[in-house]
Protein backbone atom coordinates (compact mmCIF):
# COMPACT_ATOMS: atom_id res chain seq x y z
CA UNK A 1 0.00 0.00 0.00
CA UNK A 2 1.42 3.26 -1.33
CA UNK A 3 1.97 5.80 2.45
CA UNK A 4 1.99 8.91 1.25
CA UNK A 5 -2.18 9.29 0.34
CA UNK A 6 -2.44 8.46 4.40
CA UNK A 7 0.53 10.51 5.47
CA UNK A 8 -1.24 13.49 3.30
CA UNK A 9 -4.42 13.11 5.22
CA UNK A 10 -2.82 12.55 8.39
CA UNK A 11 -0.87 15.81 7.36
CA UNK A 12 -4.55 17.84 6.81
CA UNK A 13 -6.03 16.12 10.02
CA UNK A 14 -3.25 17.68 11.92
CA UNK A 15 -3.91 21.05 10.66
CA UNK A 16 -7.66 20.94 10.80
CA UNK A 17 -7.27 19.77 14.46
CA UNK A 18 -5.56 23.05 15.16
CA UNK A 19 -7.74 25.13 13.46
CA UNK A 20 -10.69 22.94 15.57
CA UNK A 21 -8.57 23.97 18.79
CA UNK A 22 -8.11 28.05 17.96
CA UNK A 23 -11.54 28.11 16.69
CA UNK A 24 -12.75 26.39 20.15
CA UNK A 25 -10.63 29.01 22.08
CA UNK A 26 -11.80 32.03 19.76
CA UNK A 27 -15.45 31.33 20.73
CA UNK A 28 -14.42 31.28 24.42
CA UNK A 29 -12.62 34.02 24.37
CA UNK A 30 -15.39 35.80 23.03
CA UNK A 31 -17.26 34.98 26.32
CA UNK A 32 -14.43 36.25 27.99
CA UNK A 33 -12.62 38.95 26.62
CA UNK A 34 -10.41 39.35 23.36
CA UNK A 35 -7.15 39.38 25.30
CA UNK A 36 -7.56 35.72 26.37
CA UNK A 37 -7.40 34.21 22.70
CA UNK A 38 -4.39 32.08 22.73
CA UNK A 39 -3.05 34.38 19.30
CA UNK A 40 -3.56 36.89 21.04
CA UNK A 41 -1.71 35.94 24.75
CA UNK A 42 0.41 33.93 22.92
CA UNK A 43 1.61 36.54 20.71
CA UNK A 44 2.01 39.11 23.14
CA UNK A 45 4.39 36.77 25.31
CA UNK A 46 6.43 36.44 21.81
CA UNK A 47 7.18 39.85 21.70
CA UNK A 48 7.78 40.37 25.47
CA UNK A 49 10.64 37.90 25.19
CA UNK A 50 11.97 38.60 21.11
CA UNK A 51 15.27 40.42 21.66
CA UNK A 52 15.94 43.96 20.93
CA UNK A 53 17.72 43.54 17.35
CA UNK A 54 14.79 41.31 16.11
CA UNK A 55 12.29 43.63 17.66
CA UNK A 56 14.01 46.54 15.86
CA UNK A 57 14.41 44.32 12.60
CA UNK A 58 10.61 44.10 12.87
CA UNK A 59 9.89 47.68 13.31
CA UNK A 60 12.52 48.75 10.89
CA UNK A 61 10.88 46.27 7.82
CA UNK A 62 7.33 46.21 8.42
CA UNK A 63 6.51 49.61 10.52
CA UNK A 64 3.20 49.45 11.84
CA UNK A 65 2.42 46.35 9.91
CA UNK A 66 4.81 44.61 12.54
CA UNK A 67 1.82 42.89 14.52
CA UNK A 68 0.02 41.77 11.18
CA UNK A 69 3.28 40.09 10.09
CA UNK A 70 3.47 38.64 14.02
CA UNK A 71 0.26 37.25 14.08
CA UNK A 72 1.37 35.59 10.32
CA UNK A 73 4.28 34.21 11.54
CA UNK A 74 2.89 33.12 14.68
CA UNK A 75 -0.15 30.90 12.43
CA UNK A 76 2.52 29.84 9.89
CA UNK A 77 4.19 28.15 12.78
CA UNK A 78 1.31 26.39 14.11
CA UNK A 79 0.41 25.16 10.92
CA UNK A 80 3.92 23.61 10.91
CA UNK A 81 3.71 22.69 14.22
CA UNK A 82 -0.04 21.14 13.56
CA UNK A 83 1.00 19.17 10.47
CA UNK A 84 4.06 17.61 12.08
CA UNK A 85 1.34 16.72 15.01
CA UNK A 86 -0.45 14.90 12.14
CA UNK A 87 2.07 12.92 10.79
CA UNK A 88 3.18 11.97 14.72
CA UNK A 89 -0.19 10.85 15.40
CA UNK A 90 0.17 7.76 12.63
CA UNK A 91 2.38 6.31 14.65
CA UNK A 92 1.32 6.62 18.04
CA UNK A 93 -1.99 8.73 19.26
CA UNK A 94 -1.20 9.51 22.20
CA UNK A 95 2.39 11.96 20.67
CA UNK A 96 -0.42 14.16 18.86
CA UNK A 97 -2.47 14.34 21.91
CA UNK A 98 0.54 15.22 24.02
CA UNK A 99 1.36 17.68 21.09
CA UNK A 100 -2.31 19.28 21.34
CA UNK A 101 -1.83 19.50 25.03
CA UNK A 102 1.31 21.26 24.82
CA UNK A 103 0.06 23.93 22.81
CA UNK A 104 -2.99 24.11 25.08
CA UNK A 105 -0.25 24.49 28.03
CA UNK A 106 1.58 26.97 26.15
CA UNK A 107 -1.40 29.14 25.70
CA UNK A 108 -3.07 29.11 28.81
CA UNK A 109 0.76 29.53 30.51
CA UNK A 110 1.00 33.11 28.55
CA UNK A 111 -2.90 33.99 28.88
CA UNK A 112 -2.24 33.30 33.35
CA UNK A 113 1.54 35.42 32.82
CA UNK A 114 0.81 38.53 31.37
CA UNK A 115 0.00 41.20 34.14
CA UNK A 116 -3.35 41.80 33.56
CA UNK A 117 -4.08 37.84 33.48
CA UNK A 118 -6.02 35.57 35.55
CA UNK A 119 -7.17 31.91 36.11
CA UNK A 120 -10.29 32.28 33.78
CA UNK A 121 -8.27 33.57 30.91
CA UNK A 122 -6.67 30.09 30.84
CA UNK A 123 -9.79 28.54 29.80
CA UNK A 124 -9.74 29.33 25.56
CA UNK A 125 -6.23 27.64 25.32
CA UNK A 126 -7.45 24.40 27.29
CA UNK A 127 -10.83 23.96 26.29
CA UNK A 128 -9.53 24.57 22.75
CA UNK A 129 -6.96 21.98 23.01
CA UNK A 130 -9.51 19.50 24.64
CA UNK A 131 -11.93 19.77 21.44
CA UNK A 132 -8.73 19.95 19.25
CA UNK A 133 -7.77 16.73 20.28
CA UNK A 134 -10.95 15.04 20.12
CA UNK A 135 -11.05 16.24 16.82
CA UNK A 136 -7.51 14.70 15.43
CA UNK A 137 -8.14 11.57 16.96
CA UNK A 138 -11.79 10.97 15.40
CA UNK A 139 -9.59 11.86 12.24
CA UNK A 140 -6.67 9.48 12.87
CA UNK A 141 -9.09 6.87 13.75
CA UNK A 142 -9.79 6.93 10.07
CA UNK A 143 -6.81 6.47 8.31
CA UNK A 144 -5.69 3.49 11.06
CA UNK A 145 -8.40 1.07 10.62
CA UNK A 146 -7.45 -2.58 11.01
CA UNK A 147 -7.07 -4.73 7.92
CA UNK A 148 -9.62 -7.39 7.43
CA UNK A 149 -10.08 -10.15 4.80
CA UNK A 150 -13.37 -10.25 2.55
CA UNK A 151 -14.05 -13.37 4.70
CA UNK A 152 -14.16 -11.81 8.02
CA UNK A 153 -16.62 -8.96 6.91
CA UNK A 154 -19.39 -10.04 8.75
CA UNK A 155 -17.67 -10.75 12.02
CA UNK A 156 -15.82 -6.55 11.31
CA UNK A 157 -19.87 -5.66 10.84
CA UNK A 158 -20.40 -7.42 14.50
CA UNK A 159 -17.04 -5.85 16.23
CA UNK A 160 -18.38 -2.81 14.77
CA UNK A 161 -21.76 -3.01 16.25
CA UNK A 162 -19.70 -4.12 19.81
CA UNK A 163 -18.28 -1.00 19.60
CA UNK A 164 -20.59 0.99 19.65
CA UNK A 165 -22.55 0.23 22.39
CA UNK A 166 -19.52 0.54 24.79
CA UNK A 167 -19.18 4.05 26.10
CA UNK A 168 -17.22 6.98 25.32
CA UNK A 169 -14.36 6.47 28.16
CA UNK A 170 -13.54 2.84 26.22
CA UNK A 171 -13.36 3.80 22.89
CA UNK A 172 -10.82 7.00 23.99
CA UNK A 173 -8.78 4.64 25.62
CA UNK A 174 -8.83 2.03 22.51
CA UNK A 175 -8.05 5.08 20.42
CA UNK A 176 -4.80 6.09 22.05
CA UNK A 177 -3.88 3.13 22.72
CA UNK A 178 -3.75 1.60 18.76
CA UNK A 179 -0.69 2.15 17.28
CA UNK A 180 0.72 2.20 13.22
CA UNK A 181 1.32 -1.61 11.94
CA UNK A 182 1.65 -2.55 8.29
CA UNK A 183 -1.66 -3.90 9.17
CA UNK A 184 -3.30 -0.97 8.83
CA UNK A 185 -5.92 0.31 6.07
CA UNK A 186 -7.77 3.48 5.46
CA UNK A 187 -10.99 4.71 5.76
CA UNK A 188 -11.21 7.33 3.43
CA UNK A 189 -14.69 7.96 3.72
CA UNK A 190 -14.65 8.04 7.44
CA UNK A 191 -11.93 10.66 6.86
CA UNK A 192 -13.56 12.87 5.12
CA UNK A 193 -16.81 12.96 6.73
CA UNK A 194 -14.72 13.04 10.50
CA UNK A 195 -12.41 15.60 8.93
CA UNK A 196 -15.37 17.19 7.06
CA UNK A 197 -17.39 17.45 10.61
CA UNK A 198 -14.10 18.94 12.31
CA UNK A 199 -13.63 21.96 9.77
CA UNK A 200 -17.03 22.92 10.03
CA UNK A 201 -16.28 23.21 13.67
CA UNK A 202 -13.54 24.82 12.92
CA UNK A 203 -14.87 27.46 10.77
CA UNK A 204 -18.45 27.74 12.68
CA UNK A 205 -16.95 28.19 16.22
CA UNK A 206 -14.57 30.64 14.73
CA UNK A 207 -16.62 32.80 13.09
CA UNK A 208 -19.14 32.89 16.33
CA UNK A 209 -16.21 33.77 18.67
CA UNK A 210 -15.11 36.94 15.89
CA UNK A 211 -18.68 37.90 16.47
CA UNK A 212 -19.24 37.67 20.00
CA UNK A 213 -15.81 39.56 20.37
CA UNK A 214 -17.49 42.82 18.79
CA UNK A 215 -19.51 42.98 22.31
CA UNK A 216 -16.17 44.47 23.27
CA UNK A 217 -15.97 46.82 20.21
CA UNK A 218 -16.18 50.70 21.90
CA UNK A 219 -17.01 52.90 18.69
CA UNK A 220 -20.64 53.46 19.54
CA UNK A 221 -19.70 54.84 22.77
CA UNK A 222 -16.82 56.57 21.73
CA UNK A 223 -19.01 58.25 19.23
CA UNK A 224 -21.38 59.05 21.86
CA UNK A 225 -18.94 61.17 23.89
CA UNK A 226 -18.97 65.03 23.62
CA UNK A 227 -15.87 66.80 23.79
CA UNK A 228 -16.53 70.08 25.68
CA UNK A 229 -14.31 73.29 24.42
CA UNK A 230 -11.61 73.61 26.46
CA UNK A 231 -11.15 76.30 28.90
CA UNK A 232 -7.71 77.26 27.00
CA UNK A 233 -7.82 76.95 23.20
CA UNK A 234 -4.37 76.36 20.93
CA UNK A 235 -3.55 79.31 19.11
CA UNK A 236 -4.33 79.87 15.63
CA UNK A 237 -1.75 78.63 13.31
CA UNK A 238 -0.01 81.20 12.14
CA UNK A 239 -0.63 82.10 8.31
CA UNK A 240 2.56 80.37 6.32
CA UNK A 241 3.41 77.78 8.80
CA UNK A 242 1.82 74.85 6.46
CA UNK A 243 3.62 74.56 3.12
CA UNK A 244 1.92 71.49 2.13
CA UNK A 245 -0.34 72.80 -0.01
CA UNK A 246 2.28 74.41 -1.99
CA UNK A 247 4.39 71.46 -2.15
CA UNK A 248 3.34 68.33 -3.28
CA UNK A 249 4.86 65.43 -1.28
CA UNK A 250 5.33 67.55 1.68
CA UNK A 251 4.44 65.93 5.27
CA UNK A 252 1.10 67.80 6.04
CA UNK A 253 1.49 70.04 9.18
CA UNK A 254 -1.05 68.16 11.06
CA UNK A 255 -0.89 64.19 11.01
CA UNK A 256 -4.80 62.54 9.80
CA UNK A 257 -5.95 60.36 12.75
CA UNK A 258 -5.80 57.63 10.00
CA UNK A 259 -2.01 58.22 9.00
CA UNK A 260 -1.03 58.21 12.07
CA UNK A 261 1.75 55.91 13.21
CA UNK A 262 0.98 53.63 15.85
CA UNK A 263 3.63 51.25 17.70
CA UNK A 264 2.73 49.55 21.06
CA UNK A 265 3.13 45.91 22.01
CA UNK A 266 -0.22 45.08 21.60
CA UNK A 267 -1.59 42.55 19.02
CA UNK A 268 -5.15 43.67 19.48
CA UNK A 269 -6.45 47.10 20.18
CA UNK A 270 -7.53 47.23 23.61
CA UNK A 271 -11.18 47.97 24.13
CA UNK A 272 -12.14 50.28 27.16
CA UNK A 273 -15.43 50.91 28.08
CA UNK A 274 -15.80 55.02 28.57
CA UNK A 275 -18.00 53.98 31.67
CA UNK A 276 -15.59 51.66 33.40
CA UNK A 277 -12.39 53.28 32.84
CA UNK A 278 -10.52 55.69 35.90
CA UNK A 279 -7.52 56.46 36.56
CA UNK A 280 -5.74 56.51 39.91
CA UNK A 281 -2.99 58.11 41.25
CA UNK A 282 -1.16 57.07 44.46
CA UNK A 283 2.11 56.62 45.84
CA UNK A 284 4.55 59.07 47.47
CA UNK A 285 1.70 60.85 47.14
CA UNK A 286 -0.91 62.86 49.71
CA UNK A 287 -3.80 62.25 48.96
CA UNK A 288 -4.62 59.17 47.07
CA UNK A 289 -7.03 60.36 44.22
CA UNK A 290 -9.22 58.30 41.27
CA UNK A 291 -10.61 59.66 38.59
CA UNK A 292 -13.49 58.87 36.00
CA UNK A 293 -13.34 59.75 32.54
CA UNK A 294 -16.40 62.09 32.94
CA UNK A 295 -14.14 63.56 36.37
CA UNK A 296 -11.94 64.67 33.23
CA UNK A 297 -13.72 65.76 31.19
CA UNK A 298 -15.66 68.03 32.91
CA UNK A 299 -13.13 70.04 34.65
CA UNK A 300 -12.68 73.73 34.28
CA UNK A 301 -8.95 73.75 33.01
CA UNK A 302 -8.55 71.60 30.03
CA UNK A 303 -6.08 72.80 27.57
CA UNK A 304 -6.05 72.50 23.90
CA UNK A 305 -2.61 72.14 22.26
CA UNK A 306 -0.94 71.27 18.93
CA UNK A 307 2.41 68.80 19.68
CA UNK A 308 4.40 66.45 17.79
CA UNK A 309 5.21 63.05 19.14
CA UNK A 310 7.83 60.65 17.90
CA UNK A 311 8.74 57.36 18.39
CA UNK A 312 12.29 56.24 19.73
CA UNK A 313 11.74 53.71 17.21
CA UNK A 314 11.79 55.96 14.45
CA UNK A 315 15.31 55.90 12.29
CA UNK A 316 17.02 58.89 10.37
CA UNK A 317 14.01 59.90 7.99
CA UNK A 318 12.00 58.18 9.40
CA UNK A 319 7.96 58.32 9.56
CA UNK A 320 7.12 57.51 12.69
CA UNK A 321 6.49 60.90 13.73
CA UNK A 322 2.97 63.13 14.01
CA UNK A 323 1.46 66.22 15.01
CA UNK A 324 -1.78 66.49 16.10
CA UNK A 325 -4.66 68.85 18.28
CA UNK A 326 -4.74 67.57 21.59
CA UNK A 327 -7.32 68.32 24.41
CA UNK A 328 -6.95 67.27 27.88
CA UNK A 329 -5.77 68.09 31.36
CA UNK A 330 -2.55 69.54 32.55
CA UNK A 331 -0.60 66.71 34.37
CA UNK A 332 0.77 69.07 36.26
CA UNK A 333 -2.49 70.12 37.89
CA UNK A 334 -3.54 66.53 38.34
CA UNK A 335 0.04 66.06 40.43
CA UNK A 336 -0.38 69.51 42.44
CA UNK A 337 -3.74 68.19 43.51
CA UNK A 338 -2.23 64.66 44.38
CA UNK A 339 0.50 66.50 46.37
CA UNK A 340 3.78 64.95 45.26
CA UNK A 341 6.21 63.55 48.25
CA UNK A 342 9.81 64.96 47.88
CA UNK A 343 12.15 62.20 46.69
CA UNK A 344 9.47 60.27 44.07
CA UNK A 345 11.38 60.91 41.05
CA UNK A 346 9.12 58.60 38.84
CA UNK A 347 5.67 59.10 38.02
CA UNK A 348 4.83 55.39 36.86
CA UNK A 349 2.26 55.11 34.62
CA UNK A 350 0.19 51.93 33.66
CA UNK A 351 -1.79 50.60 30.46
CA UNK A 352 -5.19 49.00 31.27
CA UNK A 353 -2.82 45.87 29.89
CA UNK A 354 -0.30 46.04 31.80
CA UNK A 355 2.55 47.87 30.05
CA UNK A 356 4.21 50.41 32.21
CA UNK A 357 6.39 53.65 31.47
CA UNK A 358 8.30 55.66 33.16
CA UNK A 359 8.74 59.64 33.36
CA UNK A 360 10.77 61.59 35.33
CA UNK A 361 8.42 63.60 37.44
CA UNK A 362 10.07 66.82 36.90
CA UNK A 363 9.49 66.48 33.30
CA UNK A 364 5.65 66.16 34.21
CA UNK A 365 5.50 69.18 36.92
CA UNK A 366 7.86 71.03 34.54
CA UNK A 367 7.39 70.91 30.81
CA UNK A 368 4.85 72.96 29.25
CA UNK A 369 1.38 71.13 28.18
CA UNK A 370 2.22 67.84 29.48
CA UNK A 371 -0.99 66.39 29.81
CA UNK A 372 -3.60 63.55 30.14
CA UNK A 373 -5.34 64.05 27.10
CA UNK A 374 -8.92 62.46 25.88
CA UNK A 375 -9.17 63.88 22.78
CA UNK A 376 -6.95 64.36 19.05
CA UNK A 377 -8.14 66.80 16.16
CA UNK A 378 -10.99 67.62 17.46
CA UNK A 379 -12.71 63.89 18.42
CA UNK A 380 -12.14 61.34 21.09
CA UNK A 381 -9.02 59.93 20.99
CA UNK A 382 -9.08 56.93 18.12
CA UNK A 383 -8.86 53.31 19.78
CA UNK A 384 -5.19 52.75 18.83
CA UNK A 385 -4.19 55.69 20.38
CA UNK A 386 -5.18 55.33 23.86
CA UNK A 387 -8.91 55.64 23.94
CA UNK A 388 -9.92 57.07 25.88
CA UNK A 389 -7.12 58.60 27.87
CA UNK A 390 -3.49 58.59 26.96
CA UNK A 391 -0.64 60.50 28.49
CA UNK A 392 1.78 63.29 26.67
CA UNK A 393 5.38 64.85 27.52
CA UNK A 394 5.86 67.18 25.05
CA UNK A 395 9.92 66.92 24.26
CA UNK A 396 10.14 63.14 25.50
CA UNK A 397 10.24 59.93 23.53
CA UNK A 398 6.83 57.96 23.25
CA UNK A 399 8.65 55.21 25.58
CA UNK A 400 9.49 56.86 28.78
CA UNK A 401 6.08 60.05 28.53
CA UNK A 402 3.18 58.55 26.01
CA UNK A 403 1.31 56.00 27.56
CA UNK A 404 -1.67 54.84 26.01
CA UNK A 405 -5.07 53.18 27.75
CA UNK A 406 -3.73 55.08 30.77
CA UNK A 407 -5.29 53.25 34.06
CA UNK A 408 -2.63 53.92 36.54
CA UNK A 409 -0.34 56.45 37.80
CA UNK A 410 2.20 55.86 40.77
CA UNK A 411 4.45 57.95 42.22
CA UNK A 412 7.83 56.61 43.20
CA UNK A 413 11.83 56.32 42.36
CA UNK A 414 13.26 55.31 39.36
CA UNK A 415 15.81 53.10 41.93
CA UNK A 416 12.13 51.68 42.95
CA UNK A 417 10.63 50.24 39.73
CA UNK A 418 12.50 49.56 36.41
CA UNK A 419 9.37 50.17 33.67
CA UNK A 420 9.15 47.64 30.65
CA UNK A 421 11.63 49.30 27.98
CA UNK A 422 13.50 49.85 31.02
CA UNK A 423 13.71 46.64 31.94
CA UNK A 424 14.99 45.65 28.01
CA UNK A 425 17.70 48.16 28.55
CA UNK A 426 16.54 50.90 26.93
CA UNK A 427 17.87 54.65 28.54
CA UNK A 428 15.39 55.70 31.34
CA UNK A 429 15.12 59.21 30.24
CA UNK A 430 15.21 60.11 26.64
CA UNK A 431 14.62 63.35 25.35
CA UNK A 432 13.62 64.16 21.53
CA UNK A 433 16.84 64.79 19.45
CA UNK A 434 17.32 67.18 17.22
CA UNK A 435 15.63 65.96 13.74
CA UNK A 436 15.28 66.94 10.22
CA UNK A 437 13.69 65.19 7.09
CA UNK A 438 13.38 65.36 3.05
CA UNK A 439 10.23 64.64 1.88
CA UNK A 440 10.25 65.77 -1.19
CA UNK A 441 11.68 65.14 -3.86
CA UNK A 442 10.92 61.28 -4.97
CA UNK A 443 14.09 59.17 -4.96
CA UNK A 444 13.20 58.44 -8.53
CA UNK A 445 11.00 59.25 -11.73
CA UNK A 446 11.84 63.43 -11.24
CA UNK A 447 12.87 64.94 -14.47
CA UNK A 448 14.95 67.65 -15.08
CA UNK A 449 14.27 71.37 -13.89
CA UNK A 450 13.12 73.98 -11.56
CA UNK A 451 12.53 71.89 -8.22
CA UNK A 452 11.65 72.39 -4.76
CA UNK A 453 13.25 70.26 -1.76
CA UNK A 454 11.28 70.57 0.89
CA UNK A 455 10.21 68.34 4.29
CA UNK A 456 9.60 68.91 8.44
CA UNK A 457 12.42 69.50 11.44
CA UNK A 458 11.61 69.25 14.67
CA UNK A 459 13.43 69.47 18.32
CA UNK A 460 10.35 69.77 20.79
CA UNK A 461 10.29 72.17 23.04
CA UNK A 462 13.73 73.92 21.58
CA UNK A 463 11.84 74.66 18.66
CA UNK A 464 13.84 75.18 15.44
CA UNK A 465 16.02 77.87 14.38
CA UNK A 466 17.59 77.27 11.49
CA UNK A 467 17.40 74.51 8.50
CA UNK A 468 20.50 73.83 5.70
CA UNK A 469 20.28 72.03 2.90
CA UNK A 470 23.51 70.18 0.70
CA UNK A 471 23.73 68.98 -2.76
CA UNK A 472 25.92 66.97 -3.68
CA UNK A 473 29.09 68.43 -2.07
CA UNK A 474 28.36 71.54 -2.06
CA UNK A 475 28.15 74.23 0.18
CA UNK A 476 25.56 74.24 3.12
CA UNK A 477 22.27 76.54 1.45
CA UNK A 478 19.74 77.76 4.28
CA UNK A 479 16.60 76.23 3.47
CA UNK A 480 13.10 78.74 4.06
CA UNK A 481 11.55 78.11 6.80
CA UNK A 482 7.81 78.17 7.54
CA UNK A 483 6.30 80.34 10.27
CA UNK A 484 6.62 78.45 13.94
CA UNK A 485 3.06 76.91 15.08
CA UNK A 486 5.03 76.41 18.77
CA UNK A 487 8.25 75.06 19.78
CA UNK A 488 6.60 72.04 20.25
CA UNK A 489 5.54 71.43 16.77
CA UNK A 490 7.39 70.36 13.93
CA UNK A 491 8.46 72.96 11.58
CA UNK A 492 8.32 73.11 7.67
CA UNK A 493 10.99 74.34 5.28
CA UNK A 494 11.81 74.32 1.53
CA UNK A 495 14.69 75.43 -0.73
CA UNK A 496 14.51 75.76 -4.57
CA UNK A 497 16.57 73.65 -7.00
CA UNK A 498 17.20 73.56 -10.32
CA UNK A 499 17.57 70.07 -10.43
CA UNK A 500 20.27 68.76 -13.87
CA UNK A 501 20.17 65.28 -15.35
CA UNK A 502 22.01 62.75 -13.55
CA UNK A 503 22.49 61.30 -9.57
CA UNK A 504 22.66 63.74 -6.56
CA UNK A 505 23.10 63.27 -3.23
CA UNK A 506 21.29 65.55 -0.79
CA UNK A 507 21.40 65.95 2.87
CA UNK A 508 19.42 68.00 5.68
CA UNK A 509 20.87 69.41 9.31
CA UNK A 510 18.71 71.44 11.73
CA UNK A 511 19.70 73.47 14.45
CA UNK A 512 17.38 74.12 17.29
CA UNK A 513 16.97 77.30 19.12
CA UNK A 514 19.31 77.04 21.81
CA UNK A 515 22.18 76.87 19.42
CA UNK A 516 22.54 73.40 18.99
CA UNK A 517 23.43 71.94 15.57
CA UNK A 518 22.08 68.69 14.91
CA UNK A 519 24.56 66.08 15.26
CA UNK A 520 26.60 64.06 11.87
CA UNK A 521 27.30 60.97 13.75
CA UNK A 522 24.90 58.42 12.81
CA UNK A 523 23.53 56.45 15.83
CA UNK A 524 20.44 53.67 15.95
CA UNK A 525 17.41 54.14 18.08
CA UNK A 526 18.53 51.63 20.48
CA UNK A 527 19.29 52.73 23.72
CA UNK A 528 17.51 56.32 22.99
CA UNK A 529 16.73 57.77 20.07
CA UNK A 530 18.58 57.65 16.72
CA UNK A 531 20.56 60.25 15.47
CA UNK A 532 22.42 61.88 12.03
CA UNK A 533 21.84 63.78 8.98
CA UNK A 534 19.63 62.49 6.44
CA UNK A 535 20.74 61.77 3.12
CA UNK A 536 18.45 61.00 0.21
CA UNK A 537 19.86 59.65 -3.06
CA UNK A 538 18.13 61.36 -5.97
CA UNK A 539 17.64 60.30 -9.78
CA UNK A 540 17.09 62.89 -12.39
CA UNK A 541 15.97 62.22 -15.51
Amino acid sequence: MNPWPRRVRAAIAGIIAALVALGVAELIAGLIGPNSSPVVVVGGAVIDVTPRPVKDFAITTFGESDKIALVIGTLALIVVFALAIGLLSLRDRRIGVAGIALFGALGAFAAFTRPTGDILDTLPSILGAVVGAGALLLMIAALTQPAVEAADSDRSVEARRSNQSTGLLDNLRQNLARRDRKSTSMDRRGFFIASGVAAGVAAITGSAGTLIQRRFDISNARAALDIQTPADAAAAVPAGADLAAEVPGLTPLFTDNADFYRVDINITVPQVSPTDWSLRIHGRVRNELTFSLADLMSRDDIIERDITITCVSNTVGGDLAGSARWIGVPLRNLLDEAGVEDGADQVLTTAVDGFTIGTPTEDCLRTENAMLAFAMNGEPLPAEHGFPVRMLVPGLYGYVSATKWIVDMELTTFDAVDPYWVQREWDVTAPIKISARIDTPASVGVKAGDLVIAGVAWAQTRGIDRVEVRIDRGDWQEAELAAETNVQMWRHWRLPWRAETGQHTLTVRATDQNGELQTEERAEPFPNGAAGWHTLQVFIQ
